[in-house]
């Protein structure tokens, strides 16, 4: 059988989306577990929204989610990269320091 060969379309929209379309790095705050949540996406409204429908099995305990911290990025693939890096370091307090200042000072 013959290999067939050429470009995946949802492979390249993806892409082509993450380099085009504004991103978002966001904070979230759940009253009830006393707990943040970091995240990235293109719509802020769209995403809360289903944290706070129960789509999200990692948020779904913690419902009502507040949004404390967006910041908009040149690119998905930008904002994805920071949500990563701001995990990675697993600090409430640089959360609540980047909620006070209203900023994230790349140097996290």
């Amino acid at each position: 059988m013959a290999e067939v060969r050429g470009s995946n379309p949802l492979r390249s929209t993806k892409y082509l989306i993450s380099k085009i379309m504004d991103g978002f790095v966001y904070i979230i705050y759940s009253e009830k577990n006393d707990k943040y949540y970091v995240g990235s996406t293109i719509n802020i409204d769209n995403r809360l929204n289903e944290h706070n429908s129960g789509r999200n099995k990692s948020t779904r305990s913690g419902i009502p989610w507040e949004i404390k911290f967006y910041f908009r990025c040149g690119a998905v693939r930008t904002a994805r990269q920071i949500e990563h890096k701001i995990k990675k370091k697993k600090s409430r307090k640089i959360l609540e320091q980047i909620i006070k200042d209203q900023e994230i000072k790349m140097n996290l």
